[in-house]
Formats: structure tokens, C-alpha cells, sequence
């Protein structure tokens, strides 16, 4: 499982001109990739990871200030650019896979305590934000 988090002042993301999610105050937006091997425990550990992170201004995390995250799912993020000029999407687990451990993160970070709000899954999706910082963190965690 792997996510892209950004520390964000403001973030939205909307499907078919509508707003799906928004957060309107400092939180973060996280973009969540799913591979075939990822489970229902590894999308827990990514839930607390996140909650825990202590990249908001002054070293403070999502739990130690009840900050919003803004999830979204992203199968883009893992794309093999080994060969030539086109991605391959052949690491990305399928939406029948993919959909429910993306809910599964959400729905950790939810019995954490957290406030969350959320894309639609498969969805083109338009995701505005303002990055604070910017602070940009990779997070990559493996089946064990």
C-alpha cells in the first residue's frame, strides 16, 4: 500500500462539477494506492500511520489536533515507468481489490477518531489544493 500526503491549509476534490470531499482548514490530503498483495491489517497500519504523523505545524499530528484528512484513492501511484514512455498500471490492484481497502483506511482512520472526508471511487476526479509547507511525504508499506 502506498500513499502520497500532503499537509494542506485547504483541499477538494470534485466529481462531475460537484464537490465529493472537502476540508477547509489545515489537515491533510492523502492519495492512496493499492497493489495486489495489500491487506485489510496493512490498510489498518496505514490508518494509524497516518493519524499519528506529526507533520502538522508545529510538529503536531491529525490526533493531537483533530485535523480533517481528505482520502482518495490513486492506482496511479503505481505506475512502472521501467519500460519506454507509457506507464503500466499491472502493479495497481483492480477496483474489486482496490475499492474496499481504500474504504478500509477510511474506516480506521474514522474508529481512530479522525474526520474524514472522501473521493469517489474510479471516479475522474478534480482535486484542488493548497499545499502548506509544501510538505510532500511518500508513505510505502509492504505486506508482511
Amino acid at each position: 500500500m502506498r500513499a502520497v500526503v500532503q499537509r494542506v491549509t485547504q483541499a477538494s476534490v470534485a466529481v462531475g462539477g460537484e464537490t465529493a470531499g472537502a476540508i477547509d482548514e489545515p489537515g491533510l490530503l492523502v492519495l492512496v494506492g493499492v497493489t495486489h498483495d495489500d491487506t485489510p491489517d496493512l490498510a489498518a497500519k496505514l490508518a494509524a500511520k497516518l493519524w499519528g504523523l506529526r507533520i502538522l505545524d508545529g510538529e503536531k499530528s491529525c490526533s493531537d489536533v483533530g485535523a480533517p484528512l481528505l482520502v482518495i484513492s490513486q492506482f496511479t501511484l503505481y505506475a512502472d515507468l521501467a519500460k519506454g514512455r507509457r506507464p503500466s498500471w499491472s502493479a495497481a490492484a483492480p477496483g474489486p481489490v482496490a475499492e474496499p481497502l481504500v474504504s478500509a483506511v477510511v474506516q480506521a482512520l474514522r474508529e481512530l477518531g479522525a474526520r474524514v472526508q472522501t473521493g469517489v471511487f474510479g471516479a475522474d476526479m478534480k482535486v484542488s489544493l493548497v499545499n502548506d509547507g509544501p510538505v510532500t511525504i511518500i508513505i510505502d508499506l509492504e505486506s508482511a
